[in-house]
Order: C-alpha cells, then sequence, then structure tokens
C-alpha cells in the first residue's frame, strides 16, 4: 500500500528512532530493525503494515521539502521491546518544526517523515520491557520527529508522567520552551535572586518561558525585549518588570535608560545579528549572554574586545543536544518543568492552536511573525 503525495508514491512507513544495544537487537520486534549500537541514527522501523491490524491515523507527511505537509493515513506498526505507544492530543509547533521541513536543520531524516518534537497523551500500549509507564497513564515526550501525529511510538526514556492537576494541552507547551528557559536560565547562566535579565523576543514561545521561570522560579527581574508594542504589552503582563521595544532604536541606550550604565546581569538572545551585539553591550561587569537561537536569521560575530574589556561571559545553549549528551540533566529538569507547573510557579501561555489539518497554516502564522506564546496543534 502507499501514500500518494504531489504526484508521487511512497511506502506505507513509519519512522521511529531506535538506539538499541546488543542485547536489544538480539530481541528487537518484528519489523523495528535498528542500525546497530554504533548508529543510533533514524531508520525506516517498519517495511510492512502491523499484521493483524487493519486500524489506521492520520499524520502530518513531510514528502518533499519546502512543500505544504499533506495530511495522511499511515498504518501502525508493532511497538518493541522498549517503546510505547501514544494517543496524542497536543504538539507544540516549533520553529525547528519548519527548519526540518526545509532541509535547514542540524538533523535531516528520511523523506518522507512527520514533524513533531514534543507532546502530550495517553498510553495506550507498552512493550515488554516498558517499567516507567503504563496503559492510561498521561504523559509528555520529547521525540525529535514524529510527534504531529494522531499516534506516536517512543522509546520509554523519551517520556514524562503528566502530574495531577495539570492539563494536557498545558503539559504540551511545556518540554521545548519551558526546558529551554530552564537549562539557559539556571545550567548556563546561574542566575541568582534579584538579578536583572534581558530577554530578546520576549512574546515568543521561549521569551515568555524564560521571563515566567526569571520572575516565577528564580526571582529575578526581567527587561523584555521586543519588536512591537503589543508584545512588549503582554511581556509585561506576564510578569516582566519593563520592556524595551527595539524596533524604534537603540537596544543598548534603552536599556541604558531603565538600569543605568551598570548594565544588566543576565542576557537571554533568541534573535542574533545586532539585537544580539546591541544586548552584549548591555551587559554589566561579569554579565553572561546565553544564545538560544537566531530568529532575525543573522548569525552575528563575537567582539573578542567586549568580552575582555566587561569581564563578560558569552556562551551557547542548544536544548536537544541535552537529551543525548547529558540525559540526567535533561531529565531532571523536565521533572522540574513539571512540578513547577503542577504547583502554579508558572504558567504556560498558549497564543494559538490549530487541528491538524491545518499545520501548513499554524507554520505560516509562525513564520510571519503572528505568533504570541506557544502554537499547538490539537489532534482530538
Amino acid at each position: 500500500m502507499a501514500v500518494v503525495a504531489w504526484g508521487r508514491f511512497f511506502p506505507r512507513a513509519w519512522l521511529c528512532r531506535c538506539n538499541p544495544d546488543a542485547s536489544e537487537l538480539q530481541k528487537a520486534a518484528p519489523g523495528c530493525p535498528g542500525d546497530g549500537p554504533s548508529n543510533p541514527a533514524l531508520v525506516w522501523c517498519c517495511r510492512r503494515a502491523w499484521q493483524g491490524c487493519s486500524r489506521q491515523y492520520r499524520a502530518a507527511l513531510c514528502a518533499e521539502l519546502k512543500q505544504p505537509l499533506a495530511i495522511e493515513k499511515v498504518d501502525p506498526r508493532p511497538v518493541c521491546p522498549h517503546e510505547v505507544r501514544v494517543n496524542v492530543h497536543f504538539c507544540g509547533v516549533n520553529f525547528a518544526d519548519i527548519l526540518v521541513c526545509r532541509g535547514r536543520y542540524q538533523e535531516k531524516p528520511h523523506l518522507p517523515f512527520t514533524p513533531g518534537m514534543e507532546f502530550s497523551g495517553i498510553v495506550l500500549e507498552t512493550g515488554t520491557d516498558v517499567s516507567t509507564v503504563k496503559e492510561g497513564d498521561r504523559v509528555i515526550g520529547v521525540c525529535g520527529f514524529n510527534g504531529m501525529a494522531e499516534e506516536c511510538i517512543i522509546d520509554q526514556k523519551s517520556l514524562w508522567k503528566i502530574p495531577e492537576g495539570v492539563a494536557l494541552r498545558e503539559a504540551a507547551a511545556l518540554p521545548v520552551s519551558y526546558g529551554t528557559a530552564v537549562l539557559a536560565l539556571e545550567h548556563r547562566a546561574r542566575t541568582q535572586p534579584g538579578e536583572t535579565v534581558l530577554v530578546t523576543a520576549a512574546a515568543g514561545a521561549t521569551g515568555l518561558a524564560m521571563i515566567d521561570v526569571a520572575t516565577n522560579v528564580l526571582q529575578a527581574k526581567v527587561i523584555a525585549a521586543a519588536g512591537n508594542e503589543q508584545k512588549c504589552k503582554l511581556a509585561m503582563q506576564r510578569g516582566a518588570q519593563s520592556s524595551v521595544n527595539y524596533s524604534q532604536g537603540s537596544l543598548k541606550e534603552a536599556v541604558r535608560k531603565l538600569v543605568g550604565s551598570g548594565g544588566v546581569n543576565v542576557v537571554i538572545d533568541t534573535v542574533g545579528g545586532d539585537v544580539f551585539l546591541e544586548a552584549l553591550r548591555s551587559l554589566a561587569w561579569e554579565g553572561r549572554i546565553v544564545v538560544v537561537g537566531f530568529a532575525g536569521g543573522t548569525i552575528a560575530s563575537v567582539p573578542a574586545n567586549v568580552l575582555l574589556l566587561k569581564t563578560i561571559s558569552a556562551m551557547g545553549m542548544s536544548w536537544g543536544q541535552y537529551q543525548n549528551k547529558n540525559f540526567s540533566l535533561f531529565s531532571s529538569i523536565l521533572s522540574s518543568v513539571l512540578r513547577y507547573c503542577q504547583q502554579g510557579r508558572i504558567q504556560p501561555y498558549i497564543g494559538a492552536e490549530f487541528k491538524l489539518e491545518e499545520v501548513n497554516d499554524a507554520f505560516l502564522h509562525v513564520t510571519q511573525r503572528k505568533s504570541t506564546g506557544k502554537v499547538l496543534l490539537s489532534l482530538k
């Protein structure tokens, strides 16, 4: 059986991320081969439909880069021993999803594939070796890809139980934005209570999460920088102590008027280009700037003399890499984020919600910079 998209035929197959060790390879379920322990790449995990099961589910399919996604029905496959099948209720829409569908992301999955790196849902089925979750559990998942589908098969290590009192809709907005915020502010910048934090692109999903965590968890003061007055107003409503519209003049001068010549202690920048350079020069002595992204499209060069003269630190933070390189920290931070949400210390702001069949509209909403807060796909 095949999927027809834009006049081309593709096998009805599904992707999963397999990271088997030697023992897992020996007992892998039929239809779920791995490339071996030395190659944890994305592999085709199923070349045939799940035997004895006629049920299908819908998924957003990227069959050709830089082209609209198609909504297609997909045949399920068996779960491997370490895997879990999840009934997806909500999936976050991130700029990285758009980049991977344009071929501009660092990871380049084989075509066709389904984007979507974070989701919330309910466990449908578990593999024979799964011990962390059970059928009926509410979970969030961090999957790299495959989240924009009604079902997702994922390794048990990439799931976290949602605590009581946290809705599935709220939970789906947490992993990427709030995981990034806690890693950037706590782990990288070592933000202290009472310090002043400058957040660029402050009305986006990551920006608002930064404001929320800095203000309500770390007890810091936030200056929100955004590109128009409406976004500045939203950032103030969400907890920032002051705001700067950097489309109306120099960011450095505006920050100076707010805090004086001393500068800010921490900058979290997701814009890049001139905004990054002005933010860098707004730092106080021994200040820290964390680069989280380049939403403005320009990657600036760091002037080393500024680092020297002001004794400041410039560092990067790639959220997704922690899942592979420091999983214990990655996992503990997501657990903390869920706990903060349960305690009411953080409240994710969901700015827009689209149905699965509206996924291309959701992508356009993000790329045209119309979005504020988190954009979600609803799959139910």
